[in-house]
């Protein structure tokens, strides 16, 4: 099992990645999910614009875009680009901590790699739950 944090483009560092891997780690095996590798990598806003450009063929800005390397569906293999521009506005806008919406978006982008879709509201709406189910595993860890 192998949990990483890069930043590309940016100065940002992960406060307690030691915590937060076994947390990530948890969430998946609680499921019945084997973690392989996973890879978070944070970045600007331009930066996570221009991969969503390149690769989704989407114009827009968005906080987190998950890319699912996984060869079984019981593994987790995948790459995930995290915005902390928007995540710091997204703290902002809904009157929450960074470290909580960067955990949000952590989970996020975890649970895109275990199935979860949030395309619909009715996804949305688990997404949300699951996200949250999430945060209060983190505090009580």
């Amino acid at each position: 099992m192998a949990i990483h944090f890069f930043s590309e483009e940016i100065q940002f560092t992960l406060k307690e990645k030691l915590n937060r891997k076994r947390w990530l780690k948890k969430i998946a095996t609680n499921v019945g999910f084997n973690l392989k590798e996973l890879n978070y990598i944070f970045c600007s806003d331009e930066y996570l614009y221009q991969i969503n450009k390149k690769y989704l063929n989407h114009e827009s800005y968005t906080d987190i875009i998950t890319f699912d390397n996984s060869e079984s569906t019981s593994n987790i293999e995948g790459d995930i680009y995290v915005s902390i521009d928007r995540v710091c506005e997204n703290a902002k806008t809904h009157s929450q901590e960074v470290e909580t919406e960067i955990n949000r978006v952590l989970a996020h982008g975890l649970l895109h790699l275990m199935g979860y879709k949030d395309k619909t509201k009715e996804e949305a709406a688990l997404m949300r739950l699951k996200e949250e189910e999430a945060i209060r595993l983190y505090v009580l860890s």
